[in-house]
Order: C-alpha cells, then structure tokens, then sequence
C-alpha cells in the first residue's frame, strides 16, 4: 500500500468509527468504551498487520477487551456522596 491509500483508509475508518459511536448514546460508560477500544483496536491492529483480517479482528478483541476492564461500571451513580 502506499502512503496515498494508507491515509484514505486511516481517515474513512475514523469517519466510520464517529458515525458508529454517535450511537452509544443509551449505553453505559462501560458498554461505550468498549465499543471505542474495539475500534480503536482494530484500526491499530489492521494498520500494524498490513490490513491483515487475522490482526484487525485480534485488535478489535484486545482492545474492546481493554475498553471493557479499565474502568469499574457505576451505573449512573458516580457523583452522588
């Protein structure tokens, strides 16, 4: 690939990754960053692998993994005392 297309690819997955998350808007904190490190995760793992299926599916599953563990689910309730 050359630097053209690897730059086409990096902005139209970021474009996608925006419009899907536009839809998290009823998911828990929880829930949304795993979605976000899911494709984050992806995009990585697709970018480091040379759009290698196999390296964008094991990306998307380390980093929705990632996204899911790093931060405790309060269920709406973190700023009451």
């Amino acid at each position: 690939m050359n630097k053209n297309n690897i730059q086409r690819l990096t902005l139209l997955a970021a474009i996608v990754t925006s419009i899907g998350l536009t839809g998290c808007a009823g998911m828990t904190h929880r829930q949304q960053n795993t979605a976000a490190g899911a494709a984050v995760g992806g995009i990585a793992g697709s970018v480091l692998t040379g759009g290698s299926a196999l390296g964008t599916i094991g990306g998307a599953a380390i980093g929705g993994y990632i996204g899911n563990s790093g931060q405790a689910d309060y269920g709406g309730r973190r700023n009451r005392r």
